[in-house]
């Protein structure tokens, strides 16, 4: 895209797309939101850039590279959380009883491992957004 308006819209618009996506993701075990829409935020923001900027400049950005170790890290992060559990107390993805703690309910730091769950999905929903549309920008036409 050539328009100056737009790219310069975009510089300004995608920093705080990405603030706003963590966020959602730090926030979700106390407000709506969570790994999932936060990880869709943050993966906007990066298709957003893609647009305007071009591929190879996204690349620089976000490269593909680092996309595919993401979206495998965070589902295997998830997965040794889950482990936690299941070593400590015989019940995968269990929360107190696995040593995590508990914090003061409705704060930041509560819930447990639960916030860390949060962090690994919307890690996954991001790089899998990017991984999907640089899929569909090399699809031969």
């Amino acid at each position: 895209m050539d328009s100056l308006i737009v790219k310069t819209i975009t510089r300004l618009l995608v920093p705080f797309i990405f603030l706003y996506g963590i966020f959602i993701i730090s926030h979700g075990h106390v407000t709506p939101g969570g790994g999932f829409s936060g990880g869709a935020f943050i993966g906007g923001g990066l298709i957003l850039y893609t647009i305007v900027f071009g591929a190879k400049q996204a690349e620089k950005l976000f490269p593909s590279s680092v996309a595919e170790w993401l979206e495998s890290g965070g589902i295997l992060f998830y997965i040794a959380v889950g482990l936690v559990g299941l070593i400590t107390v015989d019940s995968f993805l269990t929360n107190i009883g696995a040593g995590f703690g508990i914090g003061t309910p409705g704060t930041l730091w509560s819930a447990g491992m639960i916030p860390i769950l949060m962090i690994t999905i919307g890690i996954k929903v991001a790089s899998t957004f990017m991984t999907l549309f640089r899929g569909l920008l090399e699809e031969p036409r």
